[in-house]
């Protein structure tokens, strides 16, 4: 039986890399959400090798959309007749600027928490129902960043008053969700500083050259921890690509 897999921002990055990883795998269906279908990188997608069992999906969601998540799961079923998800991997986010408290602009806080975090919860209001038909255990896995981890801050006291803070509302909202509904899996993971273009471009921000983590290790962690999670091992914590638990 086929594993379907959600991933959204599937079209750059590390989305993308993971659509291709799963696609290499046998019988896996894997729904690539990207913010624009017509783009030139959505249709670069369906391009991708697959293993002769797998196959792709590509679905419209916008994670400042109030609706595209809900018009998706509508698609899958109508179009597609895919009425469950057994993951989703909540990939999609933004990281624009790293200011101090004191120079963050109201204008970049709102556009991060409402890609960041509020897009996030409105995913996860959609695929509820579908995970819950999953035959394994349905899992929400959202990307997270030690950005985010309030314990590690004054070993990397960097300015990240944007997207540090909406990484660390999306750690809350992501427990809460493993609180809340004892039927799934559900946990924030780091992907290590990886070499995307916005990890590339976070890193130069900082003064480095590029991010430490190539991509190819940080997918192949990921899917590790993922495949491996279990309610009891895993979800409810902040996990790492390398398999290490951390501090909040």
């Amino acid at each position: 039986m086929s594993t379907i897999y959600l991933i959204t921002g599937a079209n750059r990055g590390l989305g993308r890399a993971l659509v291709e990883a799963y696609l290499r795998r046998p019988d896996n269906t894997v729904v690539a959400a990207v913010r624009d279908a017509t783009d030139d990188t959505a249709k670069a997608l369906r391009d991708l090798p697959k293993a002769p069992s797998s196959s792709l999906i590509v679905v419209k969601i916008d994670m400042s959309s109030e609706t595209d998540a809900t018009r998706a799961m509508e698609e899958l079923q109508s179009a597609h007749s895919i009425t469950v998800i057994d993951t989703v991997i909540a990939n999609a986010g933004i990281a624009k600027v790293f200011p101090k408290v004191e120079d963050a602009q109201t204008s970049d806080l709102l556009e991060h928490f409402h890609v960041n975090v509020i897009g996030n919860i409105i995913l996860f209001r959609a695929v509820l129902p579908l995970l819950r038909k999953s035959q394994k255990v349905g899992k929400f896995v959202t990307m997270a960043s030690m950005a985010g981890a309030i314990a590690e801050m004054e070993k990397a006291n960097v300015p990240n008053a944007v997207y540090g803070t909406s990484k660390a509302a999306l750690n809350y909202v992501t427990k809460k969700i493993h609180l809340e509904n004892e039927d799934i899996i559900a946990f924030p993971i780091h992907p290590g500083w990886v070499q995307t273009e916005m990890g590339n471009s976070s890193a130069r921000s900082f003064g480095l050259e590029s991010a430490p983590n190539t991509v190819e290790e940080s997918v192949s962690g990921l899917m590790n921890v993922i495949e491996d999670s279990s309610r009891e091992s895993t979800s409810g914590k902040f996990m790492s690509f390398d398999g290490a638990t951390i501090a909040w």
